[in-house]
């Protein structure tokens, strides 16, 4: 007698089109479990036909359409129970979740997993966790997109630290895939590559008014790192103030505090995606833009705290051979020593350190000043888009809410927010019905 359906046990009375779905169930389950094909909902036999046949097609199915590879895995037997054959699947839980369908992707669509003796969709956040483990568990895994690298840059920067460079280069730094290919690690520590880090300058307090827009890279991750600190170095400038006779020089941003955010966002990076960090200047602060939101950390607490998991342990290696790491998990305390936590900023994917800019007024930097600004520049835009709208009914009563969010390169959403405050604060009123009325302006 066989147990019931549970959530490791599933049974089928035959060969079904959703089987890779309950296999990437089972990839993605803590524990696995066993599909019998053969077998009705109640656990009774009934058999299957030409085993030999199925058992190879089965093999064929999960090769082709799951991913990642799921070989080592599984077994398929063939069992011969009251006289009838019938087909056991044992799957084993997968170490590089999340497991899914090919030609679905790695989407809700795609991947799956267990609740009960049920399969459910996987939430996209849980998606997104389990690829963040992945990858945690390194770059090194990933192959390169290119096999043909050279590392003269990154030799050069090991010679100067008195590292004596052999044959053996590229493995010791984990270089390499457990097959001997290059991996990504490889590839963003060559010579030439395809990734560069950003930098963006604007005249206005959000991305109205772009005066610069530089890229840093193409080459060794390290170059890329020097080349945006020094960048960086050039735009901190000094404040000086003469107080009693003495000079006090006060940089916009605090230079260790910097360095150190600098580095965090790129070593703690998620490349996986091909998205590098970001750096962006303003009038009144500078953000700091990485890809992989806490993932790792888990926890905002555990990031403030520090603690020492790195993303990309093996660019975290290089980084400290190299000296720009002192002591790992340490970067976060040092910003903290200058600046409140409140200049960080935590969204799914995204983690964002604005520095807020010093001022030759006073020695210190003003989170609250800087949310005040930002805060009266948002009422302003709202007043003055408003005032737009006002503009625009009054020289066309009929004008409908999509012809005003063409006009003003506005949402259709963000118009009917302005609309519907507008009705509120009574400055309009429609008059006739939605379609065949018109607006009227009471105030401006």
């Amino acid at each position: 007698m066989l147990p019931p359906e549970s959530d490791r046990i599933e049974y089928k009375e035959c060969l079904t089109d959703n089987l890779e779905r309950e296999i990437v169930a089972f990839l993605n389950n803590k524990e696995g479990g066993e599909i019998y094909i053969g077998v009705n909902n109640n656990g009774d036999i009934v058999g299957i036909e030409n085993c030999d046949a199925l058992q190879l097609n089965i093999k064929d199915r999960i090769k082709d359409k799951i991913a990642p590879s799921a070989l080592g895995l599984y077994d398929i037997k063939c069992l011969s129970i009251d006289d009838k054959q019938i087909i056991k699947i044992i799957v084993a839980s997968g170490s590089d979740k999340p497991y899914y369908i090919k030609s679905k992707g790695m989407s809700e669509n795609g991947c799956f997993m267990r609740i009960g003796s049920a399969v459910q969709s996987m939430p996209e956040r849980m998606i997104d966790e389990l690829y963040a483990t992945r990858v945690r568990k390194s770059l090194a895994r990933i192959v390169s997109p290119r096999q043909k690298l050279s590392f003269g840059q990154l030799e050069i920067y090991y010679r100067a630290k008195g590292y004596t460079i052999n044959d053996q280069f590229a493995y010791n730094l984990d270089l390499l895939t457990e097959d001997g290919k290059f991996n990504y690690v490889a590839f963003l520590c060559a010579d030439e590559n395809s990734v560069s880090i950003k930098f963006g300058k604007y005249a206005s307090l959000n991305k109205c008014e772009l005066i610069e827009n530089k890229e840093y890279g193409y080459n060794s991750i390290i170059k890329a790192t020097e080349s945006i600190l020094e960048k960086l170095n050039v735009e901190n400038k000094n404040f000086t103030q003469i107080t009693g006779g003495q000079r006090i020089d006060t940089p916009m941003i605090d230079e260790r505090a910097l360095r150190e955010a600098v580095i965090n966002a790129i070593v703690h990076n998620d490349y996986s995606y091909g998205n590098p960090p970001v750096f962006e200047m303003y009038p009144d602060r500078l953000e700091i833009t990485s890809n992989g939101g806490l993932g790792y950390f888990g926890t905002e607490e555990e990031f403030f705290r520090g603690r020492s998991n790195p993303k990309n342990r093996e660019l975290m290696r290089i980084f400290k051979d190299l000296g720009y790491v002192e002591e790992m998990g340490s970067g976060v305390h040092r910003i903290l020593e200058k600046y409140p936590r409140n200049i960080f900023e935590f969204s799914r994917n995204y983690i964002t350190v604005a520095f807020p800019f010093s001022t030759p007024s006073k020695g210190e930097s003003s989170v609250e000043t800087r949310k005040k600004t930002r805060k009266k520049n948002r009422e302003k835009s709202k007043g003055e888009t408003r005032e737009k709208i006002l503009n625009l009914m009054l020289n066309n009563p009929k004008v409908t809410s999509a012809n005003i969010a063409e006009k003003l390169g506005v949402t259709s959403k963000g118009i009917e927010w302005h609309i519907k405050n507008l009705k509120k604060s009574g400055q309009i009123k429609r008059v006739g019905s939605n379609k065949g009325g018109h607006w009227e302006v009471i105030k401006k």
